[in-house]
């Protein structure tokens, strides 16, 4: 079905080209309003609700949004990409291939070099601007994410029972994943609790799962890696078969839940929550997500989670798993906006979207109506009142999706901690991210793109991930992982390595 939509999108890319070069007299293009495409986790905003009319007073235009669920926004994205109707402005996976294929050529603005002269939209982190270009091409304005916040989060009373400090290796966590299932830390007389929580993983391989956190705290490259002066897959090294050994070991003591290959990412939280397991390996911002949740369940004991940063491995040494510092681009199109000045135009609009003023929309909200200003905090009011509700809704589930600095964890104003456990935690993130950033692994190839990935990408993409889900659950053997790395290579990864090399030297 992949195959099919994205030969579908490559068929008609010519139609939404051809506006490109024949629409509606587009160099006296209306840009009064402009039409956007964006994710949504919630509940659409109405067009005439209050978020959105004090962001068009900021930004001077009208804005024309098509709010896509994020479950549909890859299907959606690749059906718009193959239609004659490009918004404006469209949230994109910038290294998806449907998107690559439009971009090179010619639905979209090269934004290379054209950022700078715009204070909010200049990309300041050299590593960012490295990893959002696409073959030394910049397609997009990067949304902002902190360069690093893989962490770990874990139960804290659990430890406090079985007395055990927080961990600063593989080696410990092993000892406490061990000690979470053997030394029944909840106290119910039972064994019935496990270690480490994982999910079913959605995304392929390299897409920062808790995965390639472990291989990448043995060593393993993140993504791509140099192995005697070549580029090469991170799952093509020993240290990748090291760690998966290392994690297998961990699911056949039964230290990790038994339905890490089936448990839905939106349920992630639940067993950590209902005692059933204490470890998880994700992002930062999930301590804080937990704590809410025990905060739910029982006010006056919600002080149940710790965090900490990367682990060493049994060495001693330390590697750290980087994100990208960004989630996906605003990308411009030039279906309607087709000359420079239009450019111009837009990007002015965005630079004001992401001014100070504006960002304070996107992820706080309107000042006085839905929260006021403590010091650097955003507190809540009128909670009670349903227009209130809505504002809150907005930016939390849609606006704050538009944003290039805005995300969850960078607002404005963090909204104020309700109790002194909670600060503490906030306030422990970024040391551990400063800390775990001077041992960051960083993928040298995230910035190219092979034309054979751009082809055959979508086929194999996920092959060597339901490999690693089926060693660790023993559907097959080491051997078996090692025949589908093979099967990879066959199906295209010979020659996407080859060119990545290429490229890599150019």
């Amino acid at each position: 079905m992949k195959i099919k939509k994205l030969a579908a999108a490559a068929l008609a890319l010519s139609t939404a080209l051809t506006l490109t070069a024949c629409g509606d007299d587009a160099e006296n293009a209306n840009l009064d309003t402009l039409t956007v495409m964006s994710k949504l986790f919630g509940t659409a905003p109405s067009p005439t609700g209050e978020l959105q009319k004090a962001v068009e007073g900021v930004i001077g235009k009208k804005l024309d949004i098509t709010w896509v669920p994020n479950a549909d926004y890859g299907d959606k994205s690749n059906v718009t990409l193959a239609s004659n109707k490009l918004p404006d402005i469209m949230v994109a996976n910038e290294k998806a291939p449907a998107f690559i294929k439009a971009a090179e050529a010619g639905a979209f603005w090269d934004l290379t070099g054209k950022l700078d002269k715009y204070p909010n939209l200049a990309i300041t982190d050299p590593q960012v601007a490295k990893n959002v270009q696409v073959n030394g091409k910049l397609y997009g304005v990067p949304r902002a994410r902190p360069l690093l916040r893989s962490s770990i989060s874990i139960r804290k009373d659990w430890l406090a029972k079985v007395g055990l400090p927080e961990p600063e290796s593989v080696p410990d966590l092993y000892k406490i994943a061990k000690a979470f299932t053997e030394q029944d830390p909840d106290g119910n007389g039972k064994k019935d609790t496990y270690g480490l929580i994982i999910p079913k993983w959605p995304g392929p391989y390299g897409s920062a799962s808790p995965y390639d956190a472990f291989e990448t705290w043995h060593g393993a490259p993140n993504g791509w890696g140099e192995r005697n002066g070549k580029l090469v897959p991170g799952f093509d090294t020993e240290e990748f078969l090291t760690a998966n050994r290392e994690l297998k070991k961990w699911v056949d003591e039964g230290l990790i839940n038994p339905d890490f290959a089936t448990l839905d990412t939106a349920n992630w939280m639940d067993p950590f929550v209902q005692g059933k397991g204490g470890i998880i390996i994700d992002v930062n911002v999930r301590a804080t997500q937990l704590f809410d949740l025990f905060k739910e369940k029982d006010p006056n004991d919600a002080d149940k989670v710790a965090q900490t940063g990367n682990l060493k491995r049994a060495d001693g040494q330390k590697f750290s798993l980087p994100f990208t510092g960004y989630n996906d681009v605003l990308a411009v199109s030039k279906q309607r906006i087709k000359t420079e000045e239009q450019l111009n135009e837009v990007l002015a609009v965005l630079d004001k979207l992401q001014s100070r003023e504006g960002t304070v929309l996107l992820t706080n909200g309107i000042e006085g109506r839905n929260f006021k200003v403590e010091g650097e905090y955003a507190v809540p009011i009128n909670q009670e009142d349903p227009a209130v509700k809505v504002i809150q809704n907005d930016v939390d589930k849609a606006f704050i999706q538009i944003g290039t600095k805005a995300s969850i964890g960078m607002e404005v104003y963090t909204l104020k901690p309700t109790d002194e456990a909670k600060r503490l935690l906030i306030e422990e993130r970024e040391p551990l991210m400063v800390e775990d950033l001077k041992t960051a692994v960083h993928n040298p190839a995230l910035s190219i793109i092979a034309p054979t990935s751009v082809q055959v990408g979508a086929t194999i993409e996920k092959i060597v991930s339901d490999a690693r889900v089926k060693y660790l659950s023993g559907t097959i053997d080491e051997a078996g992982l090692k025949a589908e790395i093979k099967r990879w290579y066959d199906g295209g990864g010979t020659k996407i390595v080859q060119e990545t090399n290429e490229l890599y030297k150019k």
